[in-house]
């Protein structure tokens, strides 16, 4: 590898590595997306760990969970756009709004995945993409959520060198992505070089279809 070569490749990952697409779309896939019904005794956790991309290709695949959508919240805009949010004008966070079966995963199972889907030490930053629409934070919709996400958190910062800087905060309106991010790594897998370079190896790790 020439170094002129090596050079632009150094300048290029960036871009591969950047939770923003950039192409031509239809109206339809700039739509927010329709909220997915949620059945009698299910349950609903709301997370964000950076690119909500990331987080949602894992939690589709678990046993017990019905649903996972990618969307905003904490912000203090209504509606907001995906454009309004990466301007970091809004206050939201990516997060993605998990509908899961209690019986056949627990909350608490649902946490130990978010800690290890993204890296809960670093402030409002998951590896470039960076903003407080990246913070690392666990919207609680009960008290007793906001307990166990509490004792979560204090059991895995004695695991982790880093002081850990995940928010725990009440539950707000939860915002819907547009379609287009929806599912966003399975349908764009081979054609996003995001997907190829940051989500994947995530999956491989968690031994997740990928």
């Amino acid at each position: 590898m020439n170094r002129r070569f090596a050079l632009s490749l150094l300048l290029f990952l960036p871009t591969l590595a950047s939770c923003e697409p950039k192409k031509a779309m239809s109206t339809d896939a700039q739509v927010p997306a329709k909220m997915p019904a949620v059945p009698v005794g299910a349950e609903t956790a709301t997370l964000g760990g950076g690119c909500f991309w990331c987080i949602e290709a894992a939690y589709r695949q678990l046993d017990g969970v019905i649903s996972a959508t990618s969307g905003y919240m904490g912000g203090s805009v209504k509606n907001p756009t995906y454009e309004q949010v990466c301007d970091k004008a809004t206050g939201h966070a990516e997060v993605v709004q998990v509908v899961f079966d209690p019986k056949k995963i627990s909350y608490e199972r649902i946490l130990a995945w978010f800690w290890d889907l993204h890296d809960p030490t670093t402030l409002n930053r998951q590896g470039n993409d960076e903003g407080p629409q990246y913070r690392s934070v666990v919207f609680f919709h009960s008290d007793a959520q906001r307990k166990t996400a509490e004792a979560s958190k204090a059991a895995i910062a004695k695991i982790l060198k880093d002081p850990v800087v995940t928010e725990i905060t009440k539950a707000t309106d939860f915002y819907p992505a547009e379609n287009y991010h929806q599912n966003y790594y399975f349908e764009n897998k081979s054609k996003n070089g995001y997907c190829k370079y940051v989500i994947e190896p995530k999956l491989k790790k968690l031994k997740l279809e990928h």
